[in-house]
């Protein structure tokens, strides 16, 4: 069954209409008029609808006669920039055999650079009719024009100047990540009518700010943009985090001022001239139209055979994301254009990289994960990609989805290992000591293997998904009811504290508690091998009340409240960043697994306990053991004479007698998280209870020779 339109616009006049040509995908600018391309493999017929400038009023609808293998184009003379556009797709309507076209939905180009309104919820951009009996496999002939945004004909070009990316290499990176409004909407410094947009985001407070910290990256969350959800538009909320994108290659509108591309590339001009690296989270794996109850917006119209992976024959979706459907990326249509996507905002926005959500989803075959799957294989080989950060969130909710570790070079990945072992460490659960030696080393257990570096395992403590820090130190139970959920939404097991009381206090002896704890956890954050990334608002002590899953919490809840900043967390933390950066033998690209130096014959790291002896193999699980201590030095291979060396101290545990290995002339304390003020001290002879101790070497010449 191929139903038709009822009552189409006029045809257009005056404007030459040619065959045009199938490259490039989406809408092009001629000089003059504008070439459309658009794949669909099973359409019988595509429509090109021009709409007024507004996009409310549908001015012609010229049907797309040229196809060239399963690319469907034309030319239309005399169209300018700034053209309004969408399309209509004909074809067999047999959801069980996968189909779903239905050409009264307009239908948003999957190529669109930028849009003109937004989605407007209405039972009309369903493809079957809510309510019948039959479900989804109705038909529903509404009109969907009035409800859906429309793409532009855009000119992406645009004066960068003497633009020069930072290129930081791994071993220097430090990871902020941030939400464009989340950082910005209600910072005082920042202009109000900028405040939540790309243009603050740039502004001076900001970069100043990043500056101040040591940042090197910093990674946003999704400005591809995105779609509202309809159930929480129906509770009076918004999807904040926008991890539901529509539109792969357009800016989100709503972090614009003034509507256009220039002001994301204006930021990104801005951040690299402050030498600060942008990196975006992007979400391949899925898209917004949701499962077979969800909206026909773009891909489901133009050819739902092709972008998602279906199951039970057809109708239904794979929905290995958590989120309705599962782009396919083993159809090389769908992968040339997650390509295309990821070359444009690196060619036409020169961002730095990206940190891909849910990437296990991405490289899924039919006989699952793939390491040398087709996702991998083309962007490796890619000229452009292959030189640019590449982070994957090792996992997902499908068939074997969690691969922390299994990612090929020169992929980093998220390390939710790191996260806990860390925190259970800093909670004082029983046994976690040799679980933190190995994190604190890069996750040599995960990611040495296949020429992999250390750099590997970003390393975090908090991100966006979960507990900020502030509450991590404060709360033991979620506080999610703002979500409308019933809190049932959220991780319950966040390996949290709240030092006594449960949320907020004035409690001078719990405050103190807190803050010694973010420190503890914030040092082993820094002082550990790997890429660390800090999340936005943990070094001025933000708190989200308790809400570990304020992915709709478009407000006060999730926005930083710059207001009541702990200057003195901010400082300590740029504290550790300077410290890090002065000591290379704490960030390194090579693994550390105690292998002697040939300069000196001294092991690269030395494994102590408190009392400075060597731990056994039985002493590793002793439960007692919470006192655990490095002496690092650069790796065996490419030490180049550096005699440095660093000796760190974690102590979960009371305070102890310390013995600090001997070497001449001796060592420079440099940090302790109880008296986070101290610049450099003498050596200490006890480590304090819940404490991160750093040792520098005065000169790192071992003393008698070869260390135990």
């Amino acid at each position: 069954m191929t139903p038709q339109t009822v009552s189409p616009p006029a045809r257009l006049s005056g404007h030459a209409v040619g065959t045009g040509r199938p490259w490039p995908m989406g809408a092009s600018f001629t000089g003059d008029g504008v070439n459309f391309a658009v794949f669909s493999a099973h359409a019988e017929l595509i429509e090109l609808c021009l709409f007024s400038a507004d996009g409310r009023k549908e001015l012609a609808r010229l049907p797309i006669r040229e196809r060239d293998g399963d690319i469907w184009h034309i030319h239309v003379g005399g169209l300018t920039l700034g053209t309004v556009y969408g399309f209509r797709a004909h074809g067999p309507d047999a959801p069980e055999q996968g189909h779903r076209f239905n050409p009264h939905k307009l239908l948003l180009d999957p190529y669109a650079r930028a849009l003109e309104g937004r989605l407007k919820w209405s039972d009309a951009v369903m493809g079957y009719k809510i309510g019948s009996p039959r479900g989804d496999l109705s038909f529903d002939t509404r009109d969907s024009a009035f409800a859906v945004p429309k793409a532009v004909v855009t000119d992406p070009s645009f004066s960068w100047g003497n633009d020069t990316a930072p290129r930081t290499p791994r071993i220097d990176t430090v990871i902020y990540e941030a939400h464009v409004k989340g950082l910005t909407a209600l910072h005082q410094g920042i202009d109000k009518q900028l405040r939540g947009t790309y243009l603050g985001l740039c502004s001076d407070p900001v970069i100043e700010h990043l500056q101040k910290l040591g940042i090197t990256v910093i990674e946003l969350m999704p400005v591809q943009a995105f779609v509202d959800d309809r159930f929480l538009m129906a509770k009076g909320l918004r999807n904040y985090w926008g991890y539901n994108t529509l539109a792969f290659f357009a800016p989100e509108p709503r972090y614009m001022s003034k509507g256009a591309l220039w002001e994301f590339q204006t930021m990104v001009r801005r951040l690299h001239a402050a030498g600060i690296e942008v990196i975006l989270d992007v979400v391949y794996n899925h898209s917004a139209e949701g499962d077979e109850w969800g909206p026909t917006l773009s891909f489901r119209g133009l050819d739902n055979a092709s972008y998602y992976r279906l199951a039970a024959g057809g109708r239904h979706y794979v929905n290995d994301a958590g989120t309705g459907n599962t782009l396919n990326l083993t159809h090389p249509m769908v992968l040339r254009m997650v390509m295309d996507s990821l070359r444009y905002w690196v060619e036409v926005g020169h961002v730095d990289g990206f940190r891909f959500d849910l990437a296990t989803a991405l490289g899924r075959e039919a006989h699952g994960f793939d390491p040398n799957g087709g996702f991998f294989d083309v962007i490796r080989q890619d000229p452009v990609l292959s030189r640019v950060k590449l982070i994957a969130e090792p996992w997902d909710i499908g068939p074997g989805g969690y691969q922390l570790g299994a990612y090929p070079h020169p992929f980093q990945e998220w390390n939710d290992k790191y996260r806990d072992g860390v925190r259970r460490f800093w909670k004082g659960d029983a046994g976690m000591t040799r679980d933190l030696a190995s994190r604190v080393l890069g996750s040599a257990d995960r990611f040495d293997h296949s020429g992999r570096a250390a750099t590997s395992s970003v390393n975090f403590v908090t991100s966006h998904d979960g507990f900020t820090l502030d509450d991590l130190a404060s709360f033991t139970i979620k506080r999610n009811f703002a979500n409308g959920e019933d809190n049932r939404d959220g991780h319950s097991e966040n390996h949290s504290d709240n030092m006594g009381v449960e949320g907020p206090t004035t409690d001078p002896k719990v405050m103190a508690a807190r803050a010694l704890r973010k420190r503890n956890l914030l040092a082993t954050l820094m002082l550990s091998q790997g890429m660390p990334m800090l999340l936005m608002g943990d070094e001025i002590g933000n708190s989200q009340s308790g809400n570990n899953n304020a992915y709709a919490q478009d407000n006060e809840v999730s926005w930083l409240d710059w207001a009541n900043a702990d200057q003195g967390l901010q400082a300590f933390v740029a504290r550790l960043t300077a410290l890090r950066r002065e000591m290379p033998m704490l960030r390194q690209r090579r693994f550390l697994h105690a292998r002697q130096r040939p300069t000196d014959q001294v092991p690269e790291v030395i494994w102590r306990r408190a009392n400075g002896t060597v731990p056994q193999s039985e002493e590793w699980h002793d439960p007692a053991f919470r006192c655990l201590c490095v002496e690092v030095r650069m790796a065996a291979e490419g030490s180049d004479g550096n005699r440095d060396a660093a000796f760190v101290v974690f102590n979960s545990g009371p305070e102890t007698a310390l013995h600090l290995p001997d070497i001449a002339p001796g060592w420079d304390l440099v940090l302790d998280t109880t008296r986070p003020d101290l610049i450099t001290g003498p050596a200490l002879t006890t480590a304090p209870a819940l404490s991160v101790l750093l040792f520098r070497s005065v000169s790192g010449q071992p003393k008698g020779g070869k260390s135990p």
